[in-house]
């Protein structure tokens, strides 16, 4: 997400008080695993938006907002809570011709990995959808829909995940009136098309997308509150070719419990759970994190 003015100077103070002061109890219910603060060097570090986390819980693979990704591993003691994160330096995604994206085009929001090990991103500022056969390659342009040229400003393609047929769901941050649900655009032999929505519920946008192993569609949602700070939220839907189900919510924070949550990976652990991974942008801001949070689904 990019700075926008509702993180003005009091937004700001708001937030810093949300920040120290959300490390109370969980208020979601069971399944807090941990919270993780991600901190380095690497002055490219900021801005997460996305996170991909492989069958073993321990190789990812994270975008930011600025147009970079890493690749790297999730250190975990012998609960399988997370202690650190050994990760590359972050590197700029790449255009067409191996050239780095442009900055006005480069507000990278959305990943997934096919089942094929190729890597699709969204975008928000310029709302499309571009495949990497290798992330570290150069990209491909999907067909650009009319309709995501309509889409709003700085509020579009946030969500994005890939199904085991290797088709793409997308779902833009807003959808333009606040009793209009959001539609849910699907990429599939190489066309787009706009089978389904997904109805509002309060003040909750979506952010984040994943199918998890047991085929289900995950929707991370947040929701800011001023001075209380960011809440999150995820809902499980079951899609059926063209339907989708009124869906389940799994987990809803309180206000500061965490930071501003936008990436979602679901995988299944050795316990035979699943695992919600989630990962926060930081803005760049000194008084938020990038914070990696993991909740267990034992159902």
């Amino acid at each position: 997400m990019p700075r926008r003015s509702r993180f003005a100077l009091t937004g700001a103070l708001a937030l810093v008080l949300a920040v120290h002061t959300s490390a109370g109890a969980d208020d979601a219910g069971a399944g807090f695993v941990s919270a993780f603060t991600w901190r380095s060097s690497d002055p490219g570090l900021g801005g997460m938006s996305a996170i991909e986390v492989a069958a073993d819980g321990r190789n990812f693979v994270a975008l930011s907002d600025r147009g970079r990704w890493t690749s790297g591993r999730l250190v975990r003691d012998g609960k399988g809570v997370i202690t650190g994160v050994d990760a590359s330096p972050l590197r700029l995604l790449s255009g067409q011709a191996n050239a780095p994206l442009k900055k006005s085009r480069a507000d990278s929001e959305g990943l997934a990995i096919g089942p094929d090990g190729a890597a699709y991103v969204s975008f928000e500022g310029v709302a499309r959808v571009l495949r990497y056969a290798r992330i570290e390659g150069s990209a491909e342009n999907l067909p650009r829909p009319e309709a995501f040229r309509r889409m709003q400003s700085n509020s579009s393609l946030e969500a994005l995940a890939i199904d085991g047929k290797g088709w793409l769901y997308t779902v833009p941050e807003r959808s333009g009136r606040e009793d209009r649900p959001f539609p849910v655009w699907r990429y599939r032999n190489g066309t787009w098309d706009q089978p389904f929505a997904i109805p509002r519920q309060g003040g909750f946008l979506p952010v984040g997308a994943d199918f998890g192993p047991d085929g289900r569609f995950y929707l991370l949602e947040r929701e800011f509150r001023g001075l209380l700070g960011f809440a999150s939220r995820v809902r499980r839907f079951t899609i059926d070719g063209n339907r989708i189900d009124a869906g389940e919510t799994l987990l809803q924070t309180r206000p500061g419990r965490h930071d501003n949550l936008e990436g979602l990976s679901v995988w299944q652990d050795t316990g035979g759970a699943i695992r919600l991974t989630m990962i926060s942008d930081d803005n760049f801001r000194f008084f938020q994190r990038t914070e990696i949070v993991e909740y267990r689904i034992r159902n």
